[in-house]
């Protein structure tokens, strides 16, 4: 933590109204603690970060798979060959951020605790924010199964449904990642799926299997993550979502999305906007835009869960 007695305005070009290094560094770092354990959704999605001064609109590439030159060659024949079919998604970035006041009464034993404490609550919400804009993104994906087999969801999640989106996507030659598809569900699908026979619990794992953040364990060729910040529909009906590789992607300015920089305005940098020296602000924003790239390699399995 910065030194208490540390001078929390540093001299710059502008005058008095600037963070120490040690002290934004310190802020940044108790912010991004809180953050990066909400970042869910967030993680799996395809990233590409665009410098700064380039513009805030970004072109995914996605080229169309070739299909198998089963005709055998003439000999001095030259063959028709292929041509590359390249489907452009176009991706606009948008803003996100918040702040809160901190009030000198609040703060009459020193900045730095609440300063700290304060970091990490925006931390939080920065991480939910960025992981919920992923998410109604991803959640609003056309490929969707579900359970019970009609066109609205009535049965819980069973090895049988999980099964059933893996085949989805191995049909529709979507990649893994890292040999599984990814599947994200909430507490309420979790409790359902972890009484099934099949469900391995990652505690029988075998001892060179890498953990992933958030996992609890593996189905039917699905390694799923929990979360509580998953989409839960009227009618109680929840969203989990079995992911391949390059489903969605996520853009944002020099990495934003994942590092956005806490700013907090000092008390004492108002001017005579605060001449009493009673006010000061800390707060995040995060340039940064989700788009789905490949709608056959998502599925969205709409269940019902046991009360």
């Amino acid at each position: 933590m910065p030194n208490k007695n540390m001078n929390t305005l540093a001299n710059t070009n502008n005058g008095y109204n600037a963070l120490p290094e040690e002290a934004q560094t310190f802020y940044d770092k108790a912010l991004l603690t809180r953050m990066l354990p909400e970042l869910v959704f967030a993680k799996y999605g395809q990233k590409r970060p665009i410098p700064k001064n380039a513009g805030k609109t970004i072109n995914f590439r996605r080229f169309t798979p070739l299909d198998p030159a089963t005709t055998a060659l003439e000999e001095g024949v030259t063959p028709a060959g292929s041509k590359l079919n390249v489907d452009e998604v176009e991706a606009t970035l948008e803003q996100y951020g918040d702040f809160v006041e901190i009030t000198d009464i609040l703060d009459l034993v020193g900045i730095d605790p609440v300063a700290a404490e304060t970091s990490e609550l925006l931390g939080e919400q920065a991480g939910k924010t960025v992981d919920m804009v992923v998410r109604d993104v991803v959640c609003a994906g056309t490929n969707v199964q579900y359970a019970g087999g009609g066109s609205s969801a009535t049965g819980t999640i069973s090895a049988a449904e999980i099964k059933k989106a893996a085949r989805t996507l191995k049909k529709a030659n979507a990649p893994m990642i890292d040999g599984s598809y990814i599947g994200i569900i909430d507490p309420d699908i979790a409790y359902d799926i972890q009484n099934d026979p099949l469900w391995q619990d990652i505690s029988k794992y075998s001892g060179g299997t890498k953990i992933m953040d958030g996992e609890i364990g593996k189905l039917g060729g699905v390694r799923f993550i929990e979360t509580t910040e998953t989409l839960v529909k009227e009618g109680n009906v929840h969203c989990a979502m079995i992911l391949g590789k390059d489903a969605y992607g996520i853009a944002d300015i020099e990495g934003s999305a994942n590092k956005p920089k806490i700013i907090i305005k000092p008390f004492g940098s108002s001017g005579t906007e605060d001449p009493l020296n009673q006010r000061q602000t800390q707060g995040w924003k995060s340039l940064f835009t989700a788009v789905r790239l490949n709608e056959l390699a998502m599925v969205r399995l709409e269940v019902k869960v046991t009360e």
